[in-house]
């Protein structure tokens, strides 16, 4: 059985923000289709499904229906995930770019899922490896060792859930190189997931505590963190450093030309601690620099 909630939030909300948590166009857990995004989650409280749509005339209204034991949990986590619980007082840009820019799509508002691991998860699986290859081997993860979402809507899409930590603790060695998983994102993400229960109680924690405790685990490093802090903390000040393309494209928004991260760092320095709302305004009002040349091409020394 199915339970609805329409929202009618404050301020203008662009779903496409929603996008953020789907690693790739053929990612298992997330399906945009006919202008609703439909997710498979993994909540406190159980599996759900949970569909999320504008309505009204001017899609000012957010209808969403959940399904499965966590279906009360997505539904009350739906303002936080649009950024309703999201805070920009102090964000007052004075560089004569960023005020234009806050003129024309105004101010990001910063989401959060409240799932720490379901965003570290595929983080892990990003680590220093082409998108191509990132996406393909979370979506093998998921295919292999993840379950169908809750609801027949979501079976009749192919929708799934994300594996468990005790599922994920029991993926064999080999199976992680037949998903051209590397030993070393594999190795952290078993030794992250060991530690699951402890990672979800840093949700309302500083984001440098955030990244701290994170950090120390083997195989997370900053880049990894920021992920995190982005998508699950809705952390303002978050900024993936270390990126191969962040640096390179707030460069060409500001500049014209490619930045790298020491670059970076100085730029936004003044905007803490609205430094990861710095970025995504330039995004949504410059996007990112043009694109030249062939792709990377994944690694095939893997099985």
């Amino acid at each position: 059985m199915s339970q609805t909630r329409v929202w009618v939030p404050p301020y203008d909300v662009g779903l496409g923000a929603l996008l953020i948590h789907r690693r790739g166009p053929g990612d298992p857990t997330y399906r945009l289709l006919d202008g609703v995004h439909w997710r498979g989650i993994r909540t406190p409280e159980g599996p759900a499904t949970l569909a999320v749509r504008a309505r009204g005339a001017r899609g000012g209204e957010v209808e969403a229906t959940a399904w499965g034991e966590g279906a009360m949990w997505a539904l009350d986590s739906l303002p936080g995930l649009l950024g309703g619980e999201d805070d920009a007082a102090g964000f007052e840009p004075e560089d004569d770019l960023l005020r234009a820019a806050v003129r024309h799509v105004g101010v990001p508002r910063i989401g959060r899922t409240g799932l720490v691991l379901e965003a570290l998860v595929p983080a892990i699986l990003e680590q220093k490896v082409t998108g191509q290859e990132a996406f393909a081997g979370y979506r093998r993860l998921v295919t292999t060792y993840g379950e169908p979402a809750p609801g027949p809507a979501a079976a009749g899409i192919g929708l799934r859930l994300q594996p468990s930590a005790a599922v994920i603790r029991q993926v064999p060695s080999w199976s992680w190189l037949r998903m051209h998983v590397d030993p070393a994102r594999s190795r952290a993400l078993v030794t992250a997931v060991r530690v699951a229960e402890s990672l979800e109680r840093t949700l309302g924690l500083p984001g440098e505590e955030v990244e701290r405790r994170l950090t120390s685990l083997p195989g997370i490093g900053e880049w990894t963190a920021a992920e995190v802090r982005q998508r699950a903390h809705g952390d303002p000040d978050a900024v993936s450093f270390g990126d191969y393309h962040v640096a390179k494209d707030m460069g060409w928004a500001v500049t014209g030309e490619p930045w790298d991260d020491d670059q970076l760092r100085a730029f936004l320095a003044p905007y803490r601690p609205h430094r990861g709302r710095v970025v995504r305004l330039l995004y949504r009002a410059r996007g990112g620099r043009p694109r030249r040349g062939p792709r990377m091409a994944p690694r095939t020394h893997l099985p």
